[in-house]
């Protein structure tokens, strides 16, 4: 018989945020179903949301013990946390307990790792050298620059090319060989990860109407198109530039698998649009598996027992789903 997968890692996130409250929430909604977790963090944080936790030692522990409790890891914040009111004192509890789930699932103890919102914010007033959680991640995971970001939803999958910097930026970062860096690590994660045996890969054009022949920019002509048809040689099912404009309908996101995406918000915007609480972020190019809820911290509403858990249940069971598709590949 083949091995039971292991539990998933959850790590705190700022826990100032709503991490606590939906770590309760996705408990509470995940108990009676095969996924299991661990979360790496405060056990009496997550208590005062009135879900029963219990620290374990081992993550090994945590599938005996969550029918009935939270199983906790515990990794101790240095001062108390307060709804709202985020705090720089305790930024190495939380990136301790991003690396610790880390090296559980590099170890092969975790199937993988789902994140806790942080704020970027937050962390680097402490010194925090990373722009975000995936290239914390790559680093830990000694694959720096091979990071690449999807967003996804039941309707609609989407990959930013240049991520985390100004659109001023991304216009002079974006070049045809990080578009097919990219692309190339979506179509190889999207077999192996998500079971598509035929990715097809839809690359967005940059300018209005994707240049309209050159009218309105020549970026899709000297950058996207060679990316295309390089791709195209190596066996992909790859169309574009599509009009950016017009490319998120429903009749066209039924001919692609995911859209490879110029910048950051062209990404975001629609699929958060599409379905905020469904959406899950997820890493490919690392060697483990890591998802996460596609919102923030939302410290506004922390505290007030109306944060909504739905999209961290969609990235736990997105990163069993993925764990299960690559032990089988």
């Amino acid at each position: 018989m083949p091995e039971a997968t292991p539990p998933l890692a959850l790590t705190m996130g700022d826990p100032a945020g709503i991490g606590p409250e939906i770590t309760a929430g996705a408990w509470r909604a995940m108990r009676a179903g095969a996924t299991a977790f661990a979360v790496l963090g405060d056990a009496a944080l997550i208590g005062r949301h009135g879900m029963p936790v219990r620290e374990i030692g081992t993550i090994g522990e945590a599938a005996g013990v969550f029918a009935d409790a939270v199983p906790v890891l515990p990794v101790t914040l240095a001062v108390p946390a307060v709804a709202g009111q985020p705090d720089s004192r305790n930024a190495e509890a939380i990136t301790t307990s991003i690396a610790r789930a880390v090296e559980l699932a590099r170890h092969g103890h975790a199937a993988g790792v789902v994140t806790n919102p942080i704020s970027k914010i937050v962390l680097k007033k402490a010194g925090f050298a990373y722009p975000g959680h995936t290239e914390y991640l790559a680093a830990l995971c000694n694959v720096p620059g091979r990071e690449v970001m999807m967003l996804a939803c039941p309707e609609l999958r989407v990959v930013p090319v240049t991520i985390h910097v100004s659109l001023r930026r991304a216009l002079d970062d974006l070049t045809t060989e990080g578009i097919i860096a990219a692309t190339r690590t979506t179509h190889a994660a999207l077999m192996r990860d998500f079971g598509i045996a035929r990715p097809r890969i839809a690359l967005a054009g940059l300018n209005p109407h994707a240049g309209e022949g050159g009218t309105m920019g020549t970026e899709e002509q000297t950058i996207i198109i060679p990316a295309m048809e390089a791709l195209r040689a190596h066996g992909m099912d790859v169309s574009g530039p599509w009009p950016p404009d017009t490319m998120f309908t429903p009749a066209a996101r039924a001919r692609y698998d995911v859209a490879m995406c110029m910048y950051h918000d062209q990404a975001l915007i629609p699929l958060k649009t599409i379905d905020m609480t469904q959406g899950v972020n997820t890493t490919l190019g690392l060697p483990i598996i890591r998802t996460s809820p596609d919102h923030g911290t939302a410290f506004d509403i922390a505290g007030h027992g109306t944060a909504d858990p739905s999209s961290l249940v969609a990235a736990l069971r997105m990163a069993m789903q993925m764990a299960e598709h690559r032990n089988r590949s």
